[in-house]
């Protein structure tokens, strides 16, 4: 089969290119799971934190933030933001709140959002009302949906194993079938580098960083649905309200090579008891956890557009734990750059975020 592009990775980065790409020329996208969003997509904290990420993340969160307050009804829902911090934490706490642009609160203020916050170890508050949560599940099937409806096609259970560059184009081998493509787009997460050497084009230097989580029964019986998510100072270990449940996570970032990522059961314990050593209420049962690989380039930001060396390779890679927040502005920058089009990101951020600073 025949296309202008072809995209390999069906994550939340494949299926935002796939939609905007689409308006530019026929797309097809290659998943090598029998699901969209099957690996890190499927398994984010889904927040949209404005203010979390680096510079050029930031840049790209807010130029997003249209996108998920109106498109298609919208995808996000109200939840807010903790930062929490003990003793010994001060600077740590002064640096973070800082960052993140957040409001200092008192303990009686967190501890009347968060009951179970234990009064002898939480030493500092910080909070920023705006942090919201994002449908994450539906912000893909739409991305697909717009692909779809430009007749574009989307294949699962297509893993590639072969491709090759001759003066048609890219020759790509994928689930038994062969698919030629003008430009090659790589958004296979942290399989990126392993695309790029099949195609014969240098890598980025992606690294693959577990996430691990766990599923906890509401504390003590409390109805969590309004709570904010937590975090430790230094992004120690977060927590999240999810379906009356509450996620916990380690907040681990441990290098790993790119696989289907299960939980360390050690590190899983150590953030557990980092989470227990400021709410009142021990962690008596974990009802299920998994993990994630977040994949990030050498200076944390994001990898976007054609390659220095080869044009016709387009690089939409490195989201880290930033994917959902920045996707519509990613894969919007990502069709301009292709396209040829001008883009509402400036000059320093597009370089920032450009393949080039990593050559």
């Amino acid at each position: 089969m025949k296309c202008d592009f072809l995209i390999i990775g069906g994550g939340i980065a494949g299926a935002s290119a796939a939609a905007r790409l689409s308006e530019l020329g026929q797309v097809v996208l290659l998943e090598m799971e029998e699901a969209l969003g099957y690996h890190a997509s499927g398994r984010s904290a889904a927040m949209f934190e404005e203010n979390y990420g680096p510079a050029p993340v930031v840049a790209l969160n807010k130029a997003s933030a249209e996108y998920h307050h109106c498109a298609n009804g919208g995808y996000l829902t109200s939840r807010g933001f903790m930062l929490i911090s003990g003793p010994g934490q001060e600077q740590q706490f002064r640096d973070d709140i800082k960052e993140l642009h957040l409001d200092e609160i008192t303990f009686a203020e967190a501890q009347n959002r968060v009951p179970i916050l234990n009064p002898k170890t939480v030493t500092h508050a910080g909070l920023h009302e705006a942090a919201q949560d994002l449908d994450t599940d539906r912000m893909v099937q739409d991305f697909a949906k717009v692909a779809r409806a430009a007749e574009g096609r989307i294949v699962t259970r297509a893993k590639v194993t072969a491709i090759r560059r001759d003066a048609g184009g890219w020759q790509v081998e994928a689930g038994g079938e062969i698919y030629a493509a003008k430009q090659l787009v790589n958004a296979a997460g942290a399989w990126v580098d392993e695309i790029a050497a099949l195609a014969g084009v240098a890598p980025i230097g992606i690294q693959p960083k577990r996430r691990s989580m766990a599923r906890l029964p509401a504390p003590g019986g409390h109805d969590v649905t309004k709570w904010p998510m937590l975090m430790g100072v230094g992004e120690s270990w977060y927590a999240k309200p999810d379906a009356g449940k509450l996620l916990v996570s380690p907040a681990d970032a441990d290098l790993v090579a790119p696989h289907d990522a299960y939980a360390d059961d050690m590190v899983l314990a150590e953030g557990l008891a980092r989470y227990e050593e400021m709410v009142t209420t021990p962690v008596t049962r974990v009802e299920s956890n998994w993990a994630g690989l977040r994949s990030f380039s050498p200076d944390g930001s994001l990898v976007l557009g054609p390659d220095p060396e080869e044009p016709d390779f387009i690089w939409c890679a490195a989201q880290g734990g930033y994917g959902f927040q920045t996707a519509p502005a990613a894969a919007r920058l990502l069709a301009d750059l292709v396209g040829g089009h001008a883009s509402e990101l400036d000059a320093a951020t597009r370089a920032a975020l450009s393949p080039q600073r990593l050559r």
